[in-house]
């Protein structure tokens, strides 16, 4: 295997609650910001936490090399708990070489992003939401010199020896159709090995259907040929070459799904993502967020991605992308229709209950404030697309911030007294 890549792990945590509970305490954004919990955290207070397990199962990898661990939290308060959690559960794996990336590491990134003059950067790296969390990943990944990245998450396990050279095989390589194979995304299994959820959810959902398409998509993925161009992917199993990681970042501003926005990122800047029906792993897929959450995530999310392809139509830098070349999944779902969709699913909630403050207001939002955030964010997004390569290419194995991350030079943690400021705007 002559590329040994960098495993990132984000690991997402929260207080001692479950997410239940806190998110029934939790209401829809008014005027303010559009909330993005994260669907599943650890709690704190968790003596077997799903980490455990994932790191568990790394201890039977082979060629397996360093392995970086993303400290997220959903609140400010509990981030040094969360690394001293964290932490603790790695002094349980000597045998694996793991790096925590946790706010003190952050504090330093963000303090050396503004000596580069790179400090408009520091608002899509701070851990809001997915996306930043995996963008901070690829951050890491530059500082070190990774040749590639893989990513998989912290409620998952890799039950093969072989998943990294699965994970690697082509990567970096010619492929038949032209250019060269420079990410892909492995296949991702429950519990109980199946590759899909049949559950398209309540009768309300009757426009509402997009697992079903989903599932149509994973279905074409399991035909042969093994590699196929893919039209989604797995954040928790995907590879990234230093060709494509360096260039294309994920976007800090989607409420959801990351790891399928990122296809769209790869298409719009002339790149492809392959799905790989030979590389898998499994995953605890138990949703822990309530449906009404989960509703208004993707109502903001596929309207911002339509929004996406249209404002592209107006770049000439930028490939032209339609729906059609993204069927059935997402493309039914980033077409012109979703917004009436979605008003009419969220009314029909309201009829029917339970949870109708979420679903009258995400109704509402639907034909108004979510195209509203799209058009703005959109253009963020953009804006850091234009600074991601200047940008990784100042942090390529940074002189200052190497030995921090290869444990030559440690951080002071009893020295911390707050939360690190960041400044400036995209």
């Amino acid at each position: 295997m002559n590329i040994r890549p960098l495993i990132i792990i984000p690991t997402y945590w929260t207080r001692g609650e479950s997410t239940r509970a806190r998110s029934d305490a939790r209401r829809p954004a008014g005027a303010g910001g559009v909330e993005a919990p994260y669907a599943h955290p650890s709690a704190l207070t968790d003596e077997h936490p799903p980490l455990i397990a994932c790191l568990k199962s790394l201890r039977q990898v082979s060629g397996l090399g360093r392995i970086a661990l993303i400290v997220a939290c959903d609140e400010e308060a509990i981030e040094v708990r969360a690394d001293e959690k964290v932490r603790g559960i790695v002094e349980q794996f000597p045998e694996l070489n793991i790096f925590v990336f946790g706010s003190a590491e952050a504090g330093s990134l963000y303090r050396r992003l503004e000596q580069l003059e790179l400090g408009a950067l520091i608002p899509t790296l701070q851990l809001k939401s997915y996306g930043a969390a995996r963008n901070l990943g690829l951050a890491v990944a530059s500082i070190l010199g990774s040749d590639a990245v893989v990513f998989i998450d912290d409620d998952e396990v890799v039950d093969a020896p072989d998943f990294l050279e699965k994970a690697v095989f082509g990567i970096g390589h010619p492929i038949h159709s032209g250019g060269y194979l420079f990410a892909k995304s492995g296949l991702v299994r429950d519990m109980r090995g199946a590759y899909y959820n049949d559950d398209v959810g309540p009768w309300t959902d009757v426009l509402w259907r997009h697992r079903a398409d989903f599932n149509r998509a994973v279905q074409i993925a399991l035909r042969p040929p093994q590699m196929h161009r893919g039209q989604f992917a797995y954040g928790g199993c995907m590879v990234i070459h230093r060709e494509m990681y360096t260039k294309i970042a994920f976007d800090p501003w989607i409420m959801r799904g990351e790891d399928v926005d990122y296809v769209i990122n790869a298409r719009l800047h002339g790149a492809d993502i392959y799905l790989d029906d030979q590389w898998t792993i499994r995953h605890d897929t138990h949703e822990r967020s309530r449906h009404a959450i989960r509703f208004r995530q993707n109502v903001f999310r596929f309207i911002y991605e339509h929004r996406k392809l249209e404002f592209a139509k107006s770049q000439v830098d930028l490939a032209q992308v339609t729906p059609q070349q993204l069927m059935p999944f997402p493309g039914a779902w980033i077409a012109t229709s979703v917004a009436i969709r979605a008003f009419i699913t969220g009314l029909l909630h309201v009829l029917t209950g339970p949870d109708r403050g979420w679903y009258w207001q995400t109704a509402l939002d639907a034909t108004g404030r979510a195209g509203a955030y799209a058009r703005e964010n959109c253009v963020n997004y953009f804006a850091l697309q234009r600074a991601w390569r200047f940008s990784m290419e100042k942090l390529w194995r940074d002189v200052a911030l190497n030995p921090l991350f290869t444990g030559e030079r440690t951080v002071d943690r009893s020295a911390l007294t707050g939360s690190f400021s960041a400044i400036g705007d995209i």
